[in-house]
């Protein structure tokens, strides 16, 4: 199977090819729809749909363990701090360590970036080097993980600049809309993945009596208005005016400027909130803020922001850094802090206005400008 990069697709579609008639998806398996997929592009050389089943096999590896919790002897912490200054879970090194013994000998990749590892690993030289950069959370919301709250794995495919360089930081640092993949697993009372190759967001699940993933959710969409937003409150101090008035609108319910009455979220768990927003709309926020640690937001931009992003476009969603759509930011390091909005379209957009229009400290002293949501943009690149 062959990639092309998202910015060069079109909208998704419905359904996709492999989908049969009258049952969308529960008869088929990712394997089938790879295979599908892979025969549209006569000079596709599998390499791929490879890296996929690559991807596919490091997730069940992670769901397997995350699914014993406590049985699997890997709860709590390690006393380790990663390269984010956060203490690492046991699960955190564990999930990591999956991927990449799953794939420094699959031929796919070049090399992989990831939130628990400080630089570039590279493919060793003995291993065939492939065409592809893997930019990957191992375990997202591993927080969650010692109170049986849903967490999952986020990954990011880009391909190779310059294959007959040394890869370094610099081939990682690509805008967003280069993507050729991006997706995420999420390890609930169901472990399923969710994938996009820029044609499109299907939804996987993973069938454990067979051990195979099985289309369950072709063609998803993110509902184009909302009345549920996730946001940490407890940072509601620390705000700029726009996020203060976007969320006191919303908390006035239906006797507000809104005139209906808004749910709030807060999982702590990027990957179970996109979940939901796929699933049934929403907004999620995390804003840049202004304690020192979020002045340049929190969420990571290479494999975070970048792929969450990639699929809400895909579904018809918008994703944004409240300056410009986050997908057309170019990094400029492997673990940039990014702030994030993301979830339904007509939600993002008001949000964007008010960054834009309605974001003015009264008493800014000494300069009383106007601050953005999310500030220095420009050092962000």
């Amino acid at each position: 199977m062959s990639a092309r990069p998202a910015a060069a697709t079109a909208r998704p579609t419905a359904l996709p090819d492999a989908v049969p008639d009258g049952a969308p998806g529960l008869d088929t398996t990712l394997t089938e729809f790879l295979i599908g997929e892979q025969r549209k592009f006569p000079g596709a050389t599998g390499e791929f749909t490879a890296l996929v089943n690559d991807l596919r096999l490091a997730c069940k590896r992670i769901a397997n363990v995350v699914g014993k919790g406590s049985l699997a002897g890997r709860s709590g912490k390690t006393g380790t701090i990663n390269v984010q200054g956060e203490e690492q879970a046991n699960l955190d090194v564990l999930a990591n360590d999956m991927f990449v013994r799953t794939f420094l000998r699959g031929g796919t990749l070049a090399a992989m970036v990831s939130e628990e590892i400080d630089d570039v690993m590279l493919i060793p030289a003995d291993q065939p080097r492939g065409r592809y950069l893997l930019a990957f959370d191992p375990l997202d919301g591993s927080s969650n993980i010692d109170v049986n709250v849903s967490v999952g794995s986020i990954f990011s495919v880009l391909v190779d600049p310059d294959r007959d360089a040394a890869v370094d930081a610099k081939a990682f640092l690509q805008p967003g809309r280069q993507q050729v993949c991006a997706g995420y697993a999420i390890y609930g009372p169901t472990t399923m993945l969710v994938l996009s190759f820029g044609r499109g967001v299907h939804g996987f699940t993973l069938d454990r009596e067979i051990g195979e993933f099985i289309l369950t959710h072709p063609g998803m969409q993110v509902a184009p208005e909302t009345s549920e937003f996730a946001i940490n409150a407890s940072n509601s101090r620390f705000w700029e005016p726009a996020v203060t008035r976007y969320v006191d609108e919303c908390l006035a319910g239906s006797s507000g400027p809104r005139g209906r009455d808004f749910n709030m979220r807060w999982v702590a768990s990027l990957v179970a909130e996109a979940h939901r927003i796929l699933l049934r709309g929403g907004v999620f926020l995390y804003p840049r803020d202004d304690r020192a640690s979020a002045r340049r937001g929190k969420l990571r931009l290479l494999y975070e922001a970048n792929p969450i992003g990639f699929l809400i476009e895909q579904a018809g969603g918008r994703a944004t850094n409240g300056e410009r759509p986050i997908l057309e930011v170019t990094p400029s390091a492997l673990h940039q802090r990014t702030g994030f909005v993301f979830g339904s379209r007509s939600e993002v957009e008001r949000i964007e206005a008010y960054h834009r229009d309605h974001n003015t400290r009264p008493y800014d002293a000494p300069l009383f400008r106007a601050r953005g949501l999310f500030r220095d943009v420009a050092s962000q690149g």
